[in-house]
């Protein structure tokens, strides 16, 4: 299982975050394909190789071509989307709140999937990315489509630890990088 190749990984200190990626693994208010593609679409927007590597490949077992790929293009169209809109919500200038995007975001209208399991990929990525806008759209219209409290707040607890996860291995990653440079 490559849950537990990530979790092997993970150093001591970090318990909490290896017992949480367990439990969340085993989460039960979401379908198979809303939980894997939360990992995955959380994994991707973490940019850790590592976190990517090891929850693809379970991704991959759990989840059909077509939301391998929406996982994949909600982590993508955030990316985007996220920035733009922290921009235009945290600017100043309130002017550009007003003003059309301009941004192509087809996927969002054509996800290849139910539209409520992408939209809960596009939150998880948008509480990661830290886009307050985007959480609340994505959020009013997972009320829409009947998800509750409890369904979008596990894909928030997914993001989360899988985003610790990979700030974790980061950390570790630079402070043995450190160390080897101090002793050269």
């Amino acid at each position: 299982m490559s849950l537990d190749n990530l979790k092997s990984q993970i150093p001591a200190y970090a318990k909490d975050i290896k017992l949480n990626l367990s439990s969340l693994a085993n989460e039960d208010t979401l379908t198979p394909q809303q939980l894997w593609g939360t990992f995955f679409a959380s994994a991707l927007a973490s940019g850790n190789a590592e976190v990517i590597k090891q929850i693809e490949a379970e991704a991959a077992d759990n989840l059909s071509a077509e939301a391998y790929d929406a996982a994949k293009a909600a982590a993508a169209i955030m990316g985007m989307n996220n920035i733009y809109y922290r921009f235009a919500h945290l600017a100043s200038n309130k002017e550009y709140s007003t003003m059309p995007a301009k941004l192509r975001m087809n996927i969002i209208g054509n996800p290849g999937v139910e539209k409520a399991d992408f939209e809960l990929w596009s939150l998880a990525v948008s509480a990661i990315n830290g886009c307050g806008m985007c959480i609340d759209a994505h959020e009013a219209e997972l009320r829409k489509h009947g998800l509750t409290s409890s369904d979008i707040q596990a894909a928030v607890r997914i993001a989360s630890v899988v985003h610790a996860a990979a700030a974790v291995l980061d950390g570790e990653l630079a402070l043995n990088s450190a160390n080897l440079a101090a002793a050269a």
